[in-house]
């Protein structure tokens, strides 16, 4: 009988191998996102430190969302963290898709952070 991987033990895996190759310094800092069924999650982190510089998620009072996991959600929260990165004088970052497809939520979060000012 033929086992299926688990697809967020598959997801973690495509994970460890894009932060093999992508890491944020003081400079570029890492935007990571994460997406759960119902949410979506942003933040921009400095590895070297390990700190979070700014956050933005569909669960922010600030948003005052109805649905937080639909892709209309994803921009909102993509626009938020490009304002909250603007506002820390971060332009620059390095993308972190998680282990997600770039397509869908994800794509409209990133699209949505460059339309706003961030560069990556």
């Amino acid at each position: 009988m033929i086992k299926k991987e688990n697809r967020n033990k598959v997801r973690l895996a495509r994970h460890d191998r894009v932060r093999a190759k992508v890491s944020g310094t003081p400079k570029t800092p890492r935007l990571n996102v994460f997406r759960s069924n119902s949410n979506i999650f942003a933040q921009i982190i400095d590895d070297s430190e390990g700190k979070t510089l700014v956050s933005a998620s569909s669960i922010d009072k600030e948003l005052k969302l109805a649905n937080g996991g639909n892709v209309e959600a994803a921009t909102k929260v993509g626009e938020l963290i490009a304002k909250r990165a603007k506002e820390a004088k971060i332009t620059n970052v390095v993308f972190d898709r998680g282990g997600y497809l770039y397509h869908g939520r994800v794509k409209a979060l990133a699209d949505a952070a460059r339309a706003n000012g961030l560069e990556f």
